[in-house]
């Protein structure tokens, strides 16, 4: 009898278990979760299939002031996106770079000094001083994690209200309390710019950038200043040590003043990518084998399946353009500063 009562009791747990939902049922405590457990920032399945990637780069140059600086605010996001449009994966990163000037357009920084990006700082950015929910890089991440598993409509409906910010007391909420909706429109950006480039899923995604001011020079009788950020990008994917997508672009953003320290160029106009100037930037005028986006693309998908190590080793002469006949029929610019960006990448 009392085998039987057991045997029952049993089966009445079992049932009981059958219905509910969620990822964990504690069967030893006879515990069944309430309401759903499964992560809302993430797959529910494994991602299977190919994949497409995807790279912004949004720049403002807003905060530029005369006779005082060239001030650049850029965001990076680099995505994986399905076939449905949902985010597969999302990394978020931003620069901030200033060159500063005086009244007779002498540049006053350093501009030898290495730029690194928020994600590079990491604690020594400063933000995790004043913000109760973590430095920048932390937040920055709640929100990249937040848009995964999710389309653009549902990140842009979900993440932010209003004012940009995410909506007071969602789970957002409590892990990031910057400002998202610039970070929002560039995820959009990247999404809206992924291409089917080789990626699977499985593959691991990365974010690199190589900024650098070194370009800028002081204002003179003869030429006016120029506040200079070149910045070459990459979104890539990799698996077993090999590249299986890549997409890079760069970003030249100039300001440019007189004398007298009053800038005359280059904060009104919206700053645009190499890749979104296209044929506009200049260098199919000049060169035999396309402009500057397709040479880019074409080295892109040069490297695709191969490792770090054979990236590095393409020959290039002392202006570091490639040699080899196999590249040189697609791609005639200095491929240095791709390598260096790619070997950032995947270190």
């Amino acid at each position: 009898m009392k085998k039987i009562a057991i045997f029952l009791l049993i089966a009445l747990c079992i049932s009981i278990f059958a219905g509910c939902t969620g990822d964990v049922v504690i069967v030893n405590n006879c515990t069944c979760p309430t309401g759903s457990h499964t992560n809302p920032t993430q797959p529910t399945q494994p991602v299977e299939g190919a994949l497409k990637t995807g790279l912004a780069i949004v720049c403002s140059t807003g905060k530029s002031a005369n006779a005082e600086k060239a001030d650049y605010d850029v965001t990076l996001v680099a995505v994986l996106v399905d076939n449905d449009g949902i985010i597969r994966d999302c990394i978020i990163d931003s620069i901030g770079a200033t060159v500063t000037f005086d009244a007779t357009g002498t540049i006053t920084s350093d501009i030898t000094a290495p730029v690194q990006t928020k994600n590079e700082l990491g604690d020594a950015y400063g933000m995790g001083k004043i913000s109760k929910v973590g430095e920048w890089y932390q937040q920055a991440d709640a929100l990249a994690k937040f848009a995964i598993g999710k389309t653009v409509a549902e990140l842009k409906s979900g993440a932010v209200d209003s004012t940009g910010y995410a909506p007071a007391g969602s789970d957002l909420a409590s892990s990031a309390t910057i400002y998202l909706g610039s970070y929002v429109s560039a995820i959009e950006a990247a999404v809206g710019n992924a291409q089917h480039l080789g990626a699977q899923g499985g593959d691991e995604l990365r974010l690199a950038a190589m900024p650098s001011l070194k370009s800028s020079v002081s204002a003179s009788a003869e030429k006016v200043g120029t506040a200079q950020l070149d910045c070459d990008v990459t979104a890539l994917t990799v698996k077993d040590g090999k590249i299986t997508s890549c997409y890079i672009d760069s970003l030249q953003a100039k300001v440019k003043f007189g004398t007298d320290g009053v800038i005359t160029e280059g904060i009104s106009a919206a700053v645009e990518t190499k890749n979104q100037l296209g044929d506009a930037y200049g260098m199919g005028k000049i060169s035999k084998v396309g402009e500057w986006n397709e040479q880019a693309a074409s080295f892109a998908a040069y490297i695709t399946g191969k490792t770090a190590a054979e990236v590095a080793g393409i020959a290039v002469n002392e202006d570091t353009k490639p040699t080899g006949a196999d590249l040189v029929s697609s791609v005639t610019i200095a491929i240095g500063g791709f390598q260096a960006l790619i070997a950032k990448a995947l270190a």
